[in-house]
């Protein structure tokens, strides 16, 4: 989790025409220890609004130009949680009383006790630190909530979450790529449910599903009239997921003529909907997703290059789950546990012949596949799941005579693995399998032992 910011910068801004007025204001609350920003009229106030994250504003109800209210109008359309305080002079507080009605925090009245006036501010910006730590909350509540499990403890599936962690701050559009079933969008839902873009929309369109005009009015929009049937303005994905992230899937499947329109999107920040010529801005975080290598596919000419580099930024490449067969004991408890609470019936135990049989089949579907697999076994199982659970594809290779597969067995083959990888450096393999120098040693260890009692025996 991110460390929480507990305070909020105590930044007060004091708009007054006077001069004399604004500076003895400015002295106060500086001596109260705030940090104060001052403008003497409405329109430079709300250039410093826009710039300086300010707490609280105070300004006067009186000003040429644009007045309090006006001011006061102003800066809520800019954010609505903006805390204004009115200052006004006696004889005009019902004026002060209707800024209150349109969302004024409190007002203070001319001429002002010096310790009131800094109390009102001083409320005024513990109220913005309270409304900050529960929105704050509420994100961190959402998170938890919504955020989707990345099941494993493989050090290929530790590198996503290592990655996921540092992309997740950053607004860079990201590629993932990998084979279907694999759980690239899993990927994509924790990087956004990991950023500040968590209270707003995470929204997914399948490039590959849709035929080019459905795709391009889907992701674009359309006015009304632009085509038979558009009855209404449509603003498309990109527009309608405003401050959060859409995820494209399948973004190998795009026309060319589409991945043009994409690309300019992407460079530009904005859209234009079917059927007009006027540009649309957006903001909202573009994580691109294919099972296709795009780089073959810009060499076959399939792919704009452009288009590959500008969505590239970030690469994220999931595993295979054969690739990290040592997770599947962790994600068929998660499954059993996830189907016994839909079910509402108690969780089921699975035989070691069965998860062996679990662990030497190759899972061209991924974990898609594995998943189907243990709810179909589940469903026929009664209280144990066993081999005969497992679809016939599954549980007779086994029976055919392929090597079972023990977790200790696929340990092994996975430390070997990354030990040749790096050409045999011990520290590096033991850095990239995340454990100690001396755990490898022992394991290595321990192989040789096997195989030289192995020979013995032979």
């Amino acid at each position: 989790m991110k460390r929480r910011q507990t305070t909020t910068k105590k930044r007060v801004l004091v708009v007054e025409d006077e001069e004399l007025m604004r500076s003895i204001i400015r002295k106060l609350l500086e001596e109260a220890g705030f940090q104060v920003f001052t403008a003497s009229s409405g329109e430079a106030a709300l250039s410093i609004v826009s710039e300086s994250g300010i707490s609280v504003t105070l300004t006067d109800i009186k000003m040429p130009g644009i007045d309090g209210i006006e001011l006061l109008d102003q800066i809520k359309s800019i954010d609505e949680s903006a805390l204004v305080i009115i200052m006004t002079a006696f004889s005009s507080v019902d004026s002060a009383i209707a800024a209150l009605r349109k969302g004024a925090y409190d007002y203070v009245t001319k001429p002002f006790v010096n310790e009131d006036l800094v109390k009102t501010v001083t409320n005024a910006h513990r109220h913005r630190e309270l409304f900050n730590e529960n929105r704050f909350l509420q994100r961190e509540l959402n998170r938890r909530v919504a955020a989707p499990e990345m099941i494993g403890s493989s050090p290929l599936i530790q590198r996503i979450h290592v990655t996921i962690g540092k992309v997740a701050q950053s607004n860079a559009t990201i590629l993932i790529e990998g084979e279907s079933g694999t759980g690239k969008e899993l990927v994509a839902k924790a990087i956004h449910f990991g950023s500040d873009r968590a209270d707003r929309p995470f929204l997914a369109v399948n490039c590959g599903a849709l035929s080019e005009a459905l795709l391009e009015s889907e992701l674009f929009g359309h006015v009304k009239g632009a085509f038979t049937g558009a009855t209404t303005d449509k603003p498309g994905l990109f527009r309608s997921t405003e401050g959060g992230t859409l995820l494209l899937d399948e973004i190998g499947e795009t026309s060319p003529a589409i991945q043009v329109r994409l690309l300019r999107a992407l460079q530009e920040r904005e859209v234009i909907p079917v059927g007009s010529s006027l540009p649309q801005r957006f903001d909202a975080r573009i994580i691109a997703a294919t099972n296709r290598n795009l780089e073959n596919e810009v060499a076959e000419g399939r792919f704009r290059e452009d288009l590959f580099y500008r969505l590239n930024i970030v690469e994220v490449a999931v595993p295979t789950l054969r690739d990290r067969l040592e997770d599947i004991p962790e994600l068929v408890e998660h499954f059993i546990t996830k189907l016994a609470r839909t079910y509402n019936v108690p969780t089921k135990a699975v035989e070691p012949s069965a998860m062996n049989a679990l662990l030497a089949y190759d899972w061209p579907g991924n974990i898609r596949e594995l998943e189907n697999t243990i709810e179909r076994a589940f469903v026929l199982s009664d209280d144990l799941i066993t081999p005969d659970s497992l679809p016939p594809k599954i549980h007779s290779g086994a029976d055919r005579g392929w090597p079972e597969r023990s977790l200790e067995s696929v340990e092994r083959r996975h430390i070997l693995d990354v030990l040749g990888s790096v050409g045999g450096d011990k520290v590096e393999a033991a850095r990239v399998l995340a454990i100690d120098l001396s755990t490898l040693y022992r394991k290595l260890k321990k192989y040789e032992q096997e195989e030289v009692s192995s020979r013995v025996l032979i």
